[in-house]
């Protein structure tokens, strides 16, 4: 990794609907954008029913982890980053 683009992290919490249970989301995040995630806590319901919600730190350039969160944002997944949030 060259100095110009160097690895930054930055944390996010995304709720995953139903209709994304069966999708590699945050497998895709890896394979498809190089980012590093480390899943920091989960909420998912009983039997994979209903939204899940992630905490995830996410490490790559600035350009991966923007590329990253326009995935996310494509497949119309609600992202908060850290600046959102307060109570984490």
């Amino acid at each position: 990794m060259s100095s110009e683009n160097p690895l930054i992290n930055k944390r996010i919490r995304v709720r995953i609907s139903q209709d994304h249970h069966q999708e590699p989301v945050i497998s895709r995040l890896v394979s498809e954008y190089n980012l590093t995630v480390n899943i920091k806590a989960a909420i998912l319901g009983p039997n994979g029913q209903g939204d899940g919600w992630f905490d995830l730190d996410l490490q790559g350039t600035e350009i991966q982890i923007q590329n990253g969160l326009n995935y996310l944002q494509e497949l119309k997944l609600r992202v908060w980053d850290e600046n959102s949030i307060s109570n984490w």
